[in-house]
């Protein structure tokens, strides 16, 4: 469980400082909303890990090991670059901006393979609701760093001093890496195979191929709504007339707890009732959560900030946030559950692969959408956009099975 707390803020840090720093960084330097929700296509490598996945199910870096070996080089190579995004400006070097964001993001999500394949191996089924629970808590905590902490140091200091300051949180994960210990594999992998081709191939056949459709289709729109929903979640603010300082404290403050609760209430709700029926209530507690943000583009821009108006955001992103976290925590571990300890890097890689793909590309979209719809009908559009995934559950989830 305490190895759980490590592998969840490896996860968050970089994860977060694309999705929270950066499009704070670019709204301050000028850019316009469009280009920024663009942007979110800096993020493609989280859609197709799963084509390098199985490089670490067969190559283990500098013989450390399949799963501390890669931890180590990506570790180290986020401790290179994310401090150089200082020296460049938003408006005169953007082209430069969106290739650090794609290596970014590229390092980033190799070292989600790493770390999901490793939290699997040394995870127990029966552990796998509470681990994933701790997981998700620590990820969001992870994410107060770049997306609090940092808001807040870049009244005071240099985008250089911000950008360095966050990249330090990665020493205490690569001290931790290098006293890991690597997990036992269940490695039953041909080596003059294609290891994709055997992951898919078990996977297939371990589920049946109707199964295994309706699986991916969940996988990939369960948290549609809610994504999009959040993806312009600083300019949002900002538009709304609330300041650096606002979004740094308070805002964060009420995404980074909350999410800590509903996670936590994720993995309680999977234990006392059930896989299959935590699915059904945490999404239906992330669905309706989204309302709050219609309620607060319809209320708003604010001619000025009192503490009314912070009590009301604070409260809207609260709700939602305690639905992500419940959604998160209950979607992690049935991808879990659904992934084979032989192929645990590979299979893992595409399941969340595939529950990227859809929301990353409509989120490239976030921008225009906004520009054309308005925040109001923006956030009624993520509101429907969560419908399909519930749908699904009767398939995949069924309420009156206990899973």
């Amino acid at each position: 469980m305490l190895l759980c707390v490590y592998t969840g803020f490896c996860s968050g840090l970089p994860f977060f400082f694309i999705i929270q720093l950066i499009p704070a960084w670019l709204k301050v330097g000028g850019v316009d909303i469009k280009t920024i929700g663009a942007f979110t296509l800096t993020q493609v490598p989280y859609l197709f890990k799963f084509l390098w996945s199985p490089l670490l199910d067969r190559i283990s870096p500098l013989s450390l090991g399949y799963r501390k070996g890669w931890l180590l080089l990506t570790q180290l190579g986020l401790l290179i670059i994310m401090p150089m995004y200082g020296f460049l400006t938003p408006s005169n070097n953007i082209t430069l901006i969106v290739f650090f964001s794609l290596l970014t993001a590229f390092i980033s999500a190799t070292q989600d393979i790493a770390i999901d394949a490793y939290r699997r191996e040394i995870l127990s089924d029966d552990e796998l609701g509470s681990g994933n629970s701790i997981h998700i808590n620590i990820y969001r905590i992870a994410g107060f760093i770049p997306g609090g902490l940092s808001l807040i140091l870049a009244d005071y200091l240099s985008w250089i001093e911000v950008f360095a300051f966050t990249a330090a949180f990665i020493i205490p994960m690569l001290i931790i890496t290098i006293m890991l210990q690597e997990p036992n594999h269940n490695n039953v992998i041909q080596t003059k195979k294609s290891v994709f081709k055997q992951a898919i191939n078990e996977f297939i056949s371990r589920l049946t191929l109707t199964n295994a459709l309706f699986i991916l289709a969940f996988v990939a729109l369960y948290k549609l709504g809610d994504s999009l929903a959040t993806s312009l979640a600083t300019p949002f603010y900002l538009d709304m007339n609330y300041e650096m300082r606002h979004i740094g404290t308070v805002a964060k403050n009420a995404v980074v707890w909350p999410s800590l609760l509903g996670a936590l209430l994720g993995g309680v709700i999977i234990s006392k009732y059930g896989l299959n029926r935590s699915l059904w209530i945490s999404g239906f507690v992330q669905m309706f959560s989204i309302l709050g943000f219609v309620f607060l583009s319809y209320e708003g821009p604010f001619p000025s900030i009192s503490y009314i108006q912070l009590i009301i955001l604070a409260t809207v992103i609260s709700c939602e946030s305690i639905g992500v976290g419940m959604g998160a925590t209950a979607l992690v571990t049935y991808i879990s559950k659904n992934t084979s300890p032989l192929f645990t890097a590979t299979q893992f890689a595409l399941l969340t692969g595939f529950s990227a793909i859809p929301r990353t590309l409509i989120n490239s979209m976030s921008g225009i959408l906004t520009a054309y719809l308005g925040w109001t009908n923006f956030f009624w559009l993520c509101f429907i956009l969560a419908i399909p995934g519930m749908l699904l559950l009767v398939k995949v989830a069924p309420w009156s099975t206990k899973s």
